[in-house]
């Protein structure tokens, strides 16, 4: 698929942690992408609170909650899924991140803007 961009290699991804990535888009665009390792799966998010635009990390590429399984955002404390993006606490509640599609292939996480 040639509309697959490479966003880092796998291992710079803690497993069960996160980290945060500028990437450009295929518009020339640099856009800042969040991901979530669990195993070799990556889920992938643009690192924009749906409340009210603001980067989620507390410090650069941190964006888990303390027990490591929602995604928190630094500024208003929402929490959002980390397999699909969902708000389920928070003022943006109902409301998700923006998906950025992730493929893992042979140790480099690709994704799809």
């Amino acid at each position: 698929m040639s509309d697959l961009k490479t966003l880092c290699q796998l291992e710079e991804i803690p497993d069960g942690d996160s980290n945060g990535f500028a990437i450009e888009t295929t518009d020339g665009k640099r856009i800042s992408v969040l991901a979530v390792r669990q195993g070799k799966a990556v889920h992938a998010y643009v690192n924009a609170c749906p409340h009210i635009g603001s980067p989620l990390d507390f410090t650069p590429g941190r964006f888990l909650n303390v027990e490591k399984t929602l995604i928190q955002c630094a500024t208003h404390g929402a929490l959002f899924r980390i397999n699909d993006g969902h708000c389920v606490s928070g003022p943006c509640t109902g409301k998700g991140l923006s998906v950025v599609p992730a493929i893992v292939e042979g140790g480099t996480v690709k994704v799809r803007l």
